[in-house]
């Protein structure tokens, strides 16, 4: 967590930002989650907890500015909802997705990585980025119907 908090204070100071109050209280309240995946009201929920003062306009402004600093990521799962996380360079992953409750799970497979390998060497194409999405149900939804 100390080393995250550490790159964004970094970045902020070569982009000429400064780490106001309100800015620390949300990257730290992103930190606290492991694999968090959240919309801009569950964080304005989660770190109003910590400031009262915190208004949406500040949340929206503080995710904009980590997007672009390479913080978080938005994730685009083709529904209404803009979720988040934040941004590891090293710990590429794919996620599995609930389609009855909208449940995210992390995973990573070397085997896709091998596969990607493949797809370069095969035609002669250099891929920059991919994103691997199963839609499904959970077990917990599956039980339910």
């Amino acid at each position: 967590m100390e080393k995250l908090k550490e790159k964004f204070k970094r970045k902020l100071a070569e982009n000429n930002y400064k780490l106001t109050k309100q800015r620390e209280i949300i990257l730290d309240t992103i930190l606290e989650k492991e694999n968090w995946h959240f919309t801009a009201e569950d964080l304005f929920a989660a770190a109003r907890k910590k400031d009262t003062d915190i208004g949406m306009a500040t949340i929206y402004r503080t995710l904009e500015l980590m997007q672009n600093l390479d913080i978080v990521h938005v994730l685009d799962f083709n529904d209404d909802s803009r979720k988040y996380e934040i941004y590891l360079e090293e710990a590429h992953h794919h996620h599995l997705i609930c389609k009855g409750c909208g449940k995210l799970i992390e995973f990573s497979d070397q085997d896709i990585d091998y596969f990607e390998s493949e797809l370069e060497e095969k035609y002669d194409f250099e891929i920059t980025e991919h994103k691997l999405r199963f839609y499904g149900y959970c077990n917990e939804c599956k039980e339910s119907n």
